[in-house]
């Protein structure tokens, strides 16, 4: 967090519009891949300079320009001064702690994602923010680093299956967007699992790890939380938008994405409120235990109160106490002693105490 903080305080006082990477620090190279195609051609290459991706602007047919790697601000400077896009659109696009949203600027739309995803090695929740321009025959998607969940939408572009290539960039916007809303789901099903075990782990053997494991599960919940919630306004937003980039068409599917979103908060929340009832059921849990425990020792520290009385009188060792000269004295206190203690535990048992 201080790291962002940092790259913050260097854009204190700049112009609007300054572009200055918000991320962590990268090396690699800036990765290209353009695919471009109609319902009868499909051309899928990968280029070194931004600049071959320009004359795909004006052409008929589709287009889709992938650049892996904002860091690189001269082609993000390059893409925007030639597409005509908004400087401060170009200043969120390598802000990658932006909050998903959507804006309408007539000849394209923006829009800003959380791509989720799950590292089984390192057992963590990862995010990556994808930029989307839309413009009336083009589709420019941006993303932190290369690799994605996209690969199934490439396969049906190479492979023409479905509608995908006999309708325009709205619907591959559409396309990439319920892509990253259905991979929540994994993510929720990943995040299901692991509660389940928790439970199981919950009722029959609750340690101080199973409550670590709870906060742990919270912690990508609320960070899940985060990145759904404000996906919801803009689903809404495009869903209602009166922009000629989205024709009547498109609208049911991107209402169909909403119906998802809402899904996913709803599983996010109920997911929350079990995490919540666990943690309540450890507490329970350990309360119980605590409770047995004192209540175990405070029926011998009961039954040892009248044999300590007892012990204590006959302590006091007195010249004159009549008992100290009677030949059976100690045994008679004894044998008394212990039928008090049975006769108390007696007592104990028929209440059920114990």
């Amino acid at each position: 967090m201080l790291h962002y903080i940092k790259k913050y305080q260097k854009k204190v006082g700049l112009p609007p519009g300054t572009l200055i990477h918000v991320g962590k620090e990268r090396s690699e190279e800036t990765k290209i891949t353009i695919i471009d195609y109609d319902e009868k051609h499909f051309e899928e290459m990968g280029v070194r300079k931004v600049e071959e991706c320009f004359p795909f602007k004006d052409k008929p047919s589709v287009t889709w320009v992938n650049i892996d790697g904002v860091h690189n601000i001269d082609v993000i400077e390059a893409i925007g001064k030639h597409f005509g896009v908004h400087p401060l659109v170009l200043e969120d696009i390598v802000n990658t702690r932006q909050r998903p949203k959507m804006e309408d600027f007539g000849d394209y739309i923006f829009v800003v994602l959380k791509m989720i995803y799950y590292k089984e090695k390192e057992d963590v929740i990862k995010s990556e923010q994808v930029s989307l321009i839309t413009g009336p025959n083009f589709v420019i998607s941006f993303q932190e680093i290369e690799g994605d969940i996209f690969n199934s939408i490439r396969d049906r572009l190479r492979d023409s299956k479905g509608r995908i290539r006999k309708m325009g960039a709205d619907y591959l916007a559409y396309t990439l967007m319920d892509s990253i809303v259905d991979n929540y789901f994994v993510i929720l099903e990943t995040l299901g699992e692991k509660i389940e075990d928790m439970e199981d782990e919950l009722m029959t053997n609750p340690t101080p790890e199973t409550v670590q494991l709870i906060h742990n599960q919270k912690k990508d919940l609320i960070f899940l939380r985060k990145s759904v919630w404000p996906l919801r306004e803009v689903l809404s937003g495009l869903e209602r938008s009166e922009s000629a980039l989205i024709h009547k068409s498109t609208r049911v599917y991107f209402r169909n994405v909403y119906d998802h979103t809402i899904q996913v908060m709803d599983a996010v929340e109920t997911s929350r409120d079990m995490l919540s009832g666990m943690l309540d059921i450890y507490l329970s849990s350990v309360s119980n235990k605590m409770n047995e425990v004192m209540k175990v020792l405070t029926i011998i520290a009961t039954i040892f109160i009248p044999l300590t009385f007892i012990a204590g009188i006959y302590g006091m060792n007195f010249q004159y106490m009549p008992e100290l000269g009677w030949r059976w004295g100690y045994f008679a206190v004894v044998f008394v002693m212990f039928v008090i203690g049975i006769s108390m535990v007696s007592f104990f048992k028929r209440k059920k105490w114990f």
